[in-house]
Formats: structure tokens, sequence, C-alpha cells
């Protein structure tokens, strides 16, 4: 057996570290030396290494779904000329052969860091329980768990059969208390970044098994400028973000159609693209008028994952499961003064009620989370719910991303045979 092996250059570990408090952290940057035998990752001398492709296979998941996951919701339009897959996702159709290529990132990246830590355990013994890596590792295997559950229409684990997509939660909930764990025997810059992403994938995962509570402790632990990412680079094409090749390059997916065609927010930026004689372009399907995302712009634009903000948003959320439409306002007002600037101004909101302010809510999430892969999960719990936290975009649309054909058809606990 071979396994490509991900080596990204270490120097950026204390750089990150250091960074982690005020502005984005990915822990490492990128390059790749080639394969190696699958025997030589057993040394600690290869676990860098190793936990390092996690990362990579995580940014792969996340990059593989972020712009389906952007039409199957309503962060973008679809305006290009790609299909089956897009055009019926853009109309809420989502079909097992279309999704084999983000099922299987999505999935790859989960059992990588999974079987990892078994790996880093074997190897490590007793010193497993006060090793960075092994914090990483479960923080990789947590938000892979994360993103499986919140996209996922149902769990299958390597081969078993399928489950409530829930279980992804649960086990995400377990693998970022245990970097939890870890982390807090460290010490340092390096203790304080880890906690910070583990304490906020584990809020997130935890409002999502409806405990609020807890929740809310994990996510007042988190600043409100704390932002951990999915690395991107320009090193080689795996490592770009294809988003912005398709909105920069191509002009595959537009925001025009959306709701914040007509909107200006700091936290939604697009620009209008025009050709030769001032006519506003069309996409790539040569009738959709094209409105450019501009929150990526590089090949390398990091995706965040875990925000301060967004911990704030929760913390709101649970106040209105709560009754409290003051508290949860004064929360999402917190956002909006974050984010406020003299180009895009975000003046405090108002609402007096419960009723009145869940649509608010709705809204600074999706401006909040835009085109982070997050806005379907959104979707998706607030349309199974009565009012006035439902939300009505889904209706009539599949809501999740079903189990890809490939895994059908590969899995006997599936196919049935």
């Amino acid at each position: 057996m071979r396994l490509t092996l991900i080596v990204r250059r270490a120097s950026a570990t204390v750089a990150c570290a250091l960074l982690a408090t005020t502005s984005a952290c990915n822990f490492f940057d990128v390059s790749n030396p080639g394969p190696i035998d699958d025997a030589n990752l057993d040394a600690a001398s290869a676990l860098p290494g190793l936990v390092t492709g996690m990362s990579f296979d995580l940014s792969r998941g996340y990059d593989a779904v972020t712009q389906g996951a952007a039409i199957m919701a309503d962060d973008l339009y679809h305006s290009g000329s790609y299909g089956p897959g897009e055009g019926l996702w853009n109309r809420g159709i989502i079909r097992p052969e279309d999704v084999n290529g983000s099922w299987g990132a999505m999935h790859r990246s989960r059992w990588v860091a999974e079987q990892g830590i078994v790996r880093m355990k074997a190897v490590l013994g007793s010193t497993y329980d006060t090793s960075p890596l092994g914090a990483r590792a479960n923080i990789y295997a947590g938000l892979s768990n994360r993103l499986l559950g919140e996209l996922t229409c149902n769990s299958v684990f390597d081969g078993g059969p399928s489950g409530d997509h829930k279980i992804h939660f649960a086990r995400a909930e377990a693998q970022f208390t245990e970097a939890i764990r870890i982390a807090t025997g460290l010490t340092g810059a390096i203790r304080d970044s880890l906690l910070r992403v583990a304490y906020g994938g584990r809020a997130a995962v935890r409002a999502w098994q409806n405990n609020w509570a807890t929740a809310v402790v994990d996510a007042a632990l988190v600043p409100t400028n704390y932002v951990f990412v999915a690395p991107y680079s320009t090193n080689t094409a795996p490592e770009n973000n294809d988003l912005v090749f398709e909105t920069t390059t191509r002009s595959e997916f537009t925001v025009f159609n959306t709701f914040w065609a007509t909107v200006r927010d700091p936290r939604v930026p697009w620009d209008t693209v025009r050709t030769t004689s001032g006519a506003l372009a069309t996409g790539q399907d040569g009738r959709t008028t094209f409105f450019r995302q501009r929150k990526y712009t590089t090949l390398a634009s990091d995706i965040p994952m875990v925000k301060g903000t967004e911990m704030l948003l929760l913390r709101a959320e649970a106040a209105l499961r709560n009754n409290d439409a003051a508290a949860a306002i004064a929360l999402i007002n917190q956002v909006r003064a974050f984010h406020n600037t003299t180009a895009t101004p975000l003046p405090p909101l108002t609402a007096t009620t419960v009723a009145a302010a869940w649509p608010v809510l709705h809204r600074e999430r999706a401006a909040t989370l835009w085109l982070e892969a997050r806005r379907l999960w959104d979707l998706r719990r607030w349309n199974a719910e009565p009012a006035p936290a439902k939300n009505t975009f889904l209706d009539s649309r599949d809501k999740c991303i079903p189990i890809s054909l490939n895994e059908i058809q590969s899995n006997p606990n599936l196919r049935g045979g």
C-alpha cells in the first residue's frame, strides 16, 4: 500500500500560533514531495506530515462542496455551462449520480483523520496525551464529521449501513472533546489556538444535537475576532480555492438572482462585470447576469471553518430559543459592529419580539457564513421547524446531499449484495 504524504513547511507553525488570537489560522503552508511507503509513517518523525495531510484532505473536502452547496442553498445562483449536476442543484434537485466527487472528498477527509489518529496512538503511546499533533488530528476529524453531518442526508462509515446523519455530530463532539482534553495540558499560544477551534467546533455540533446550554458555554470561550480556516495555496492546482477560478477565470456562479444582489453588506462582497460596450456581462451560460463574488479573490484565498462571530450568533439563536429577543438582538449587533465599515455601514438592528427576531437571525447567519458551505444546513434545520423559526426556502427542494451512486454501487450494505 502506498499513501501520498503532504508535507508542509513547519516554519509556519509558530507564526500561526501567534496569529491565532487575531487572524485566520491554518497551522501550515503546503508542498508535496510525492508518495511514500505506508510503513514509513509508523515513526514519530513522520507524524507532523501525517497530520498536515489530514489538513490537506479537509481543505480538499471543503473545496469540493463549497461551490455546490452555495447553489443547493441560496448563497449563489448558477450562471454556468456545467451539467447536469450544477444546473439541477440550482433547481433543488440533488441526485446520487451527481455527488460522487463531493461525497468521496468529504469521506476521504474523515477517514484519513480518523485512521491517522489510530496510527498516532500506536506510534506515540502515552505521549499521545500530551501531543499537539494529537489535538490537531482530532480537530480535523471533528471538522470533517461536522461537514458531513451538516451536508449529507445519511451517515455511512467505511462500507457499513446507512444511518442517521446526526451520528456525525456525536462523533465530532467526541473528537473535539478529545482535542480539548489534550490541549488543556499544553501551554502557550499553541494551547490557546487549539482550544479555540476545538471549543468553536464543539459548540456548533452540540447545538445541532439540541444541547444549546452546553453549546453556549463553549461558544463564549471563542473570541469574536478568532478565525480558523481551510488553507489554500497556489503551490499546486490541488491546493487552489476552485471557487475563485469558477467565479474569476470563468463565470459559473453569480450573486445575481439571490437576496444579496439587492443588498450591500461588507460580509457579502460582490461587484459587477461589464463588457467592452459597457453592458452587464453574462455568465458562462450566455444569458444570466454575472455579479462576481469578491469574498475570495485569489486561488490562495482561505475558507473559514470556525469563527468567533458565528459563536455570537449561536448564542443569539440559543437566546431566541429561550424566548429572549433582547439578548439575541444584542448579540447580533455585536457581530454587526465587528464587521461595520465606513464604506458599507452595518447599523444596529432592532426587533422587540421573538417572531420578529428570527428572520433577522436567518439573514445575519447567511451574511456571516456566506460561501463557507454552512448555509444549506441552516436552511435545512430551520425548514424542519415550526414558526417563527421556520425558513421556507427549501420547500419543494432537496435538502441535503444523498449517498453517492459510487457508494451505493460499491457498498454491499447499500446495494443488497
